[in-house]
């Protein structure tokens, strides 16, 4: 593994999550690998999950984690190659990223979409031009398009709950949300499932929120939830915005809430969710705070997922 940026960089899906229970019922036992070795993790937008994981991860590996906030601790940076910088950028990517190889044996990346322009935001532009200029691994901690240490993590509590001897069914729904989000998630989730092929996936959201197909292409797309749901073993809520007429917000009809009634349609299923999420909104206290919700067990297997992925990329780097 060279670089983390999507599903793609996996040869072996099961391969990564038996490693990460590995590592969560033994979370120091590759302190050495990372000793003497630094990471950067570097924030275009805010975090708090993917931050606190990956320097727990980096750490429980015998790493030093620094910690750096674009465009608050440093200069604001430029990625257009070939551009007249006469406006608020400070400095070059081109610049940057080669100092920044120099000082860290990885780096963790995390940028945002501007839900403006869907051509720019699909590009992956900047940490595309990370990985073109820092010359060591790239990390994503979430790009404009893609989360996968999220979608890591959430096989690896999926695969850590379903103990039957059948393909689990698992549905992706969209819910409503008081602003409009970027598809990373769903998309990254989608590639995921599809990739690691082992279940039976269903993606149901409003008409008009189709994800882009290079992601979903696999999946079956059901408009109508209550059917989606129908037998369900997990239940992955997240809200997205349009992704056709880029960033816009159509529908934001709260019957789409998942509830404990919805629930009872599935096959007791787990509910799952990235966070941060709005209660009340998104999900249902009823539903969070109940037996079915395993966000938090989700949200802490971000810790297993992010080591793992970082002893693949040291260890790469070591052969």
């Amino acid at each position: 593994m060279k670089n983390f940026i999507s599903v793609n960089d996996v040869s072996d899906i099961n391969g990564l999550v038996a490693k990460a229970l590995d590592f969560k019922a033994n979370p120091l036992k590759n302190q050495a690998l990372g000793q003497n070795k630094r990471i950067g993790l570097l924030f275009l937008n805010p975090s708090m999950r993917t931050r606190l994981s990956t320097q727990i991860a980096a750490e429980n590996l015998g790493m030093k984690v620094i910690v750096f906030n674009v465009g608050q601790d440093g200069w604001a940076l430029e990625f257009e190659d070939e551009a007249i910088m006469s406006g608020n950028t400070v400095e070059h990517v081109k610049d940057a990223a080669p100092i920044m190889g120099k000082y860290f044996d990885v780096l963790g990346i995390r940028t945002f979409p501007s839900l403006q322009n869907k051509v720019d935001d699909y590009s992956e532009l900047y940490i595309n031009q990370f990985i073109k200029y820092a010359g060591i691994p790239v990390l994503s901690l979430e790009s404009a398009t893609l989360h996968p240490l999220q979608s890591l993590t959430d096989v690896i509590t999926i695969q850590e709950t379903f103990k039957e001897k059948r393909k689990p069914k698992i549905v992706l729904t969209w819910a409503p949300h008081v602003k409009a989000l970027p598809q990373c998630v769903a998309n990254s989730f989608s590639q995921w499932i599809n990739a690691w092929g082992e279940s039976d996936f269903v993606i149901t959201h409003p008409e008009d929120y189709e994800l882009d197909e290079k992601f979903t292409k696999g999946a079956a797309i059901e408009l109508d939830q209550q059917k989606a749901l129908k037998d369900a073993d997990f239940v992955y809520v997240k809200n997205w915005s349009t992704y056709t007429d880029y960033g816009r917000i159509y529908c934001n009809d709260p019957s789409w809430m998942l509830t404990n009634e919805k629930l009872k349609l599935t096959n007791n299923a787990k509910v799952m969710h990235c966070l941060p999420v709005r209660r009340n909104v998104e999900l249902s206290d009823e539903i969070l705070d109940g037996p079915n919700s395993v966000v938090t067990q989700q949200a802490s297997n971000r810790v297993w997922a992010a080591q793992t992925v970082l002893h693949e990329l040291l260890s790469a780097k070591t052969k």
